[in-house]
């Protein structure tokens, strides 16, 4: 399998980085991760860390390709919230870490993606976002209901607010799981945390897969620099991971 990849972490206007995100490449497969540590919650920082540890552990012990690629995408996210989880246990409910997260998997030609809260993962095609994760939040509801629009939605009052993370309390949040999704050479799949995406239109997010040999990490990072400049003074942690897969 051959693949172009890169990873970009930005602090943005926040006194420290909450987010992780890590790439890890095979001979059979490639998983592509970003957590979101809640910065309203305790120790965020370490919900993330918790969860990406536990999601790589797994995938770097694991046979490869996957027989189960939801199975295992399913597994390690319950996992992974039952140890952040644990984290808090002590804590009293509002004070527990947790973090939002999102997973590709990539493996026999196709890509399998698994997320939980306001982290995203998008597919760009032809210099075109072809689809994108559906966030688990109100202003996403509301944009599925016809009730707003896309670019509304970018400044909407609610739009930080997620309704299912990992940690915090003991029963495994809702999480989205996709099926198998077919690539084709030049695709580029996108990971990343909600201070990469927010304020951005599809447009500037297919950025990401501007053509030219070896410049996936300069495109990754000027998405990076465009974000933190339109969240400006405002600006979250700004994390992303890309793959641009090139064929099996």
């Amino acid at each position: 399998m051959q693949v172009e990849y890169a990873k970009v972490s930005a602090l943005g206007d926040r006194q420290d980085n909450q987010d992780r995100a890590a790439v890890v490449v095979a001979d059979e497969a490639v998983i592509m991760m970003v957590f979101d540590g809640m910065g309203g919650h305790t120790d965020g920082a370490r919900a993330a860390e918790t969860g990406l540890q536990v999601v790589q552990d797994s995938f770097m012990s694991a046979t490869l390709p996957l027989f189960d690629p939801q199975g295992f995408l399913y597994s390690v996210l319950t996992r992974a919230h039952d140890d952040v989880v644990g984290l808090g246990r002590d804590l009293a409910v509002d004070f527990r870490p947790r973090a939002t997260c999102a997973i590709c998997l990539i493996q026999e030609g196709g890509t399998f993606w698994a997320h939980i809260g306001d982290s995203r993962i998008y597919l760009v095609r032809d210099g075109r976002v072809l689809t994108r994760s559906r966030d688990h939040s109100h202003v996403e509801v509301l944009i599925q209901e016809g009730a707003i629009t896309e670019k509304e939605a970018l400044d909407h009052p609610m739009r930080n607010f997620v309704e299912c993370c990992i940690g915090g309390d003991a029963p495994v949040p809702d999480m989205s799981i996709t099926g198998k999704k077919t690539l084709q050479p030049g695709d580029v799949l996108l990971a990343c945390s909600d201070g990469l995406w927010s304020g951005l239109s599809d447009a500037d997010m297919a950025d990401i897969a501007r053509p030219g040999e070896d410049i996936l990490a300069e495109n990754l990072k000027a998405l990076s620099v465009k974000a933190l400049n339109v969240n400006s003074p405002y600006s979250d942690n700004t994390t992303g991971t890309a793959v641009r897969w090139l064929s099996s």
